[in-house]
């Protein structure tokens, strides 16, 4: 006999609906929702908004004000039982009178990692976990695998024709793919938390890399830029350094301070990185990015910084717009893979949606397991 009714799936879904309303403010923090429920009734529902605001159990509580006592809290992640930058949602829901708690997930952050359930069933709480679960960690992978695996998610993002390519030999690419499309990229920017480029993008284009305000995008916050550079050839008035936010610019040891502090100057945060091949060495990247609390990174490249990081198994997912268009065999291609002679040393990849974007089409693909056949 299933320990969730049909009225335990509605509500838990209404908690999944709030939840997702922060999914582009609460970095680094996840996204979470939770549902009072008093005689059926909802009586208070919240979302956390921001790192170091209240969490989503303290919003539904202070909206349902002494009707929480004797309600069931529906949240859609374990609830914290720790001091942290705000207090234990697990003490709240004890001074509150919560009568049940039914949570979709674990926590995976290891100083909550069920002790939060236990904490509410020592307090008499009868707790229940795993309802829509699958929804729930569809809301953080990124959190997620920060904390289970010790490393952000990283994302690439292509853009391609119908023939595999993604500029004309002249360099002409403004647009291959749809408004719509684009709109959609500045959704996944502003629901990262870091975007990470090339020198070679930015000197030829001189990107933004910044979430367009708008789809409900809010203004207040923009993803960490990122730009590796081991020469420190960026130049100190590039566009993105006079725009909101921030953005790191990574280099190697041995290039001199005034680079440095030219970039430093006009406004960018500098960090050195070792050298593999003359390049900077991409593993030796993801640790630093884990450090400084960055859940997922989006990667906007071109060819060449692309071919890098799926050689370097650093992509943990391939996001690729492909447009109904055929620009010709003399175009430029998608990746820069040198090496490759043999159908053996392919990079295999598994499909696994498929979404209409307009007239495009957007593709998610994960590497495919290398015991599993192509």
């Amino acid at each position: 006999m299933s320990a969730f009714s049909a009225a335990d799936r509605h509500f838990m879904a209404i908690a999944l609906q709030q939840a997702a309303q922060g999914r582009y403010t609460t970095d680094p923090n996840p996204c979470v929702g939770a549902v009072l429920v008093k005689d059926q009734t909802i009586v208070g529902t919240g979302y956390h908004k921001r790192a170091g605001e209240p969490h989503a159990e303290c919003h539904a509580l202070a909206a349902a004000g002494h009707h929480a006592q004797g309600a069931t809290a529906y949240v859609t992640l374990e609830p914290c039982c720790h001091q942290g930058r705000t207090p234990p949602c697990t003490k709240a829901l004890i001074a509150a009178g919560v009568q049940r708690a039914v949570v979709a997930m674990q926590d995976p952050n290891p100083r909550v990692a069920g002790q939060g359930i236990a904490t509410l069933q020592a307090a008499g709480i009868p707790t229940r976990i795993g309802l829509l679960e699958a929804e729930a960690r569809a809301l953080n992978p990124g959190f997620i695998q920060r904390m289970t695996r010790g490393k952000p998610l990283v994302r690439l993002k292509l853009a391609m024709s119908l023939d595999g390519r993604t500029a004309m030999a002249s360099g002409e690419s403004q647009w291959i793919t749809s408004p719509a499309a684009r709109a959609d990229v500045h959704r996944l920017r502003a629901a990262s938390s870091a975007i990470l480029t090339g020198i070679g993008t930015v000197l030829a284009d001189d990107p933004a890399l910044t979430a367009r305000p708008d789809n409900g995008i809010p203004a207040s916050r923009q993803p960490l830029r990122i730009v590796l550079d081991s020469q420190a050839r960026m130049p100190p008035q590039a566009r993105m350094l006079r725009l909101p936010g921030q953005t790191l610019v990574i280099t190697s040891p041995d290039i001199p301070s005034t680079r440095h502090q030219a970039l430093q100057t006009a406004g960018a945060d500098i960090i050195s990185l070792p050298l593999s091949d003359n390049r900077l060495s991409l593993p030796h990247l993801i640790p630093h990015l884990t450090e400084r609390e960055l859940n997922t990174i989006l990667i906007e490249c071109g060819p060449t910084l692309a071919g890098s990081v799926l050689q370097a198994g650093i992509v943990d997912e391939l996001i690729v717009y492909l447009a109904p268009c055929l620009l010709g065999d003399q175009a430029r291609g998608l990746v820069t893979l040198p090496g490759l002679q043999h159908l053996t040393q392919r990079l295999s990849w598994q499909l696994t949606e498929t979404q209409s974007i307009g007239p495009d089409l957007r593709l998610t693909l994960h590497p495919r397991p290398t015991n599993s056949n192509p």
